[in-house]
């Protein structure tokens, strides 16, 4: 036994060591708990967001790509100063300096701007439509908007309520009520009765129904109509049962959901550039162009149609020596809705381009075309 552990101090070090074992902390620990994140956004310098660009942490094997929202995250990172660089096709590179927080989020926000002009945006009006299947009478009341109150399904996306009456208690001229056993109930107008609610154009049982019954999530639409005079004649009831208002609510299905997210090829396209297999508009002595003897017509969404949405999808595809799109490459680097992305997928399938030429020989070209969709007042 050495002369130390003869001493009374190194008896109490070890006493107090048994006593409490998880006051020790291993460097696996100490790691765990100094990791930081790095969140950020990049966008184009127009402030739409852009999917599909490179985020690399310099001096260090941390890389990733923005989702559809222009969002990423970078986990595992050491605490202190670090270089992010961002790139994407048909942007200038850029980066900036961000302080990594010890277990914490470091927010960051990236603009990119253009590196090359992209083609003249394709407009898209909205137009008086003829509606059909489910929702064509909620699509055309809403379109029209003369009488009742409406909430769309984008409203209830963006405000991200956690009941149907949460949601509810924000239109003026609602009021909720608590009813037996935790339920809840709504009062138009400060009536004392209870509206009439219709699902998918079928009415519920006569009295009380829990609103919170139904998520929010769950609807792809909120009609109300405060009193039986602005009610539709479909939903109207005999011996004035209307009289009290009444709440028309769509739910979600398979004719309402959005089409799958277009993948993203800026990656592919990245190194297709770099082997000079196509080229960039500012590597070419003629820019391909959309071909103006042919039209392309891109059909406006009818739920956003419906809802007077404005929206701006810019997308990414590679024109070939024969003015054909490539559709395998077709992306998108930004877009404001997933159905605006899918009606530009859509249209571009029909379009015709004057191809990109080189000394006047044709050649595969990366493209950048933009579209304005305007839903109108």
């Amino acid at each position: 036994m050495s002369p130390l552990s003869n001493s009374p101090a190194y008896w109490r070090s070890a006493f107090v060591a048994m006593l409490i074992p998880s006051l020790a902390v291993t460097p696996t620990q100490v790691r765990g708990q100094a990791a930081g994140t790095v969140l950020g956004k990049v966008t184009a310098e127009n402030g739409m967001a852009l999917s599909g660009a490179s985020v690399e942490v310099e001096g260090t094997k941390f890389r990733t790509l923005t989702d559809d929202q222009g969002v990423f995250r970078v986990t595992g990172m050491p605490p202190g100063q670090a270089n992010i660089q961002v790139k994407r096709l048909g942007f200038r590179p850029d980066s900036a300096s961000v302080q990594i927080p010890a277990a914490g989020v470091a927010e960051l926000s990236i603009k990119l701007p253009v590196a090359a002009e992209n083609l003249i945006a394709v407009t898209v009006r909205a137009r008086k439509l003829t509606y059909s299947g489910r929702l064509a009478g909620y699509y055309e009341r809403l379109e029209r908007r003369n009488s009742g109150v409406f909430i769309t399904r984008q409203q209830i996306d963006e405000d991200r309520p956690r009941t149907l009456s949460q949601l509810l208690q924000r239109v003026p001229g609602v009021t909720l009520v608590r009813l037996r056993a935790g339920a809840t109930g709504v009062r138009l107008r400060n009536r004392t009765c209870a509206p009439l609610i219709w699902l998918d154009g079928n009415p519920l049982p006569a009295g009380e129904v829990d609103l919170d019954s139904f998520h929010p999530n769950s609807l792809q639409g909120i009609e109300l109509y405060l009193g039986s005079t602005s009610t539709p004649l479909r939903y109207l009831m005999p011996r004035d049962m209307s009289n009290c208002g009444t709440v028309l609510l769509w739910s979600r299905s398979g004719d309402t959901e959005f089409p799958e997210e277009v993948p993203n090829t800026s990656a592919q396209l990245e190194d297709l550039v770099a082997s000079h297999a196509i080229f960039t508009a500012d590597q070419v002595d003629e820019p391909a162009r959309l071909d103006s003897a042919i039209s392309l017509d891109a059909a406006y969404p009818p739920a956003l149609n419906a809802a007077h949405v404005d929206g701006l999808v810019i997308a990414e595809f590679v024109v070939s020596p024969l003015g054909q799109i490539e559709e395998e490459t077709f992306g998108v680097v930004s877009s404001t809705h997933p159905l605006f992305s899918d009606a530009v997928r859509s249209a571009l399938r029909k379009a015709t381009f004057q191809p990109a030429r080189i000394k006047g020989v044709p050649v595969r070209q990366l493209v950048h075309q933009p579209f304005e969709f305007k839903g109108g007042a």
